[in-house]
């Protein structure tokens, strides 16, 4: 994937039911390259589907954290990709300061959220590692 793809899925990711003319104007490409694009990406196996994310989805999680991750050297984008093919990642922040990333976690139990955390923890180049249990929400967008 180059840059392109990767800022259209990323358009993806925050609205997947977005038209192509949309994210053909949020992306400054035309409408058949953004259609061509998606087709690429989908018979390449890099989407593999579309879907919705309901209220409910976000209740099944009944322990949440976010994992702060330094990382030694080059090695962000990675350490990306191995989060990706972790269930339990929700989300993958890049970020400055201290961390390089922050990772939302999502399980249904703290054990399974240690597991997780233990398994982060052995990626090569993951040189630190601060997690934060979220204990309740005041506000949700």
């Amino acid at each position: 994937m180059d840059k392109t793809d990767e800022r259209l899925v990323s358009a993806l990711r925050h609205d997947a039911r977005a038209s192509l003319s949309d994210l053909a104007l949020q992306l400054n490409l035309s409408r058949t390259t953004v259609r061509a694009r998606i087709e690429r990406l989908q018979s390449r196996g890099d989407i593999l589907g579309f879907t919705v994310v309901v209220k409910e989805d976000v209740l099944r999680d009944p322990v949440r954290g976010l994992m702060l991750i330094g990382i030694e050297g080059r090695g962000a984008n990675r350490i990306t990709r191995q989060l990706q093919g972790i269930p339990e990642v929700r989300a993958i922040h890049s970020t400055n300061g201290r961390w390089d990333l922050i990772v939302e976690l999502g399980t249904e139990t703290l054990e399974t959220l240690d597991m997780a955390l233990a398994k982060i923890r052995t990626f090569d180049g993951v040189v630190s590692s601060e997690t934060n249990l979220l204990l309740s929400t005041k506000k949700e967008t």
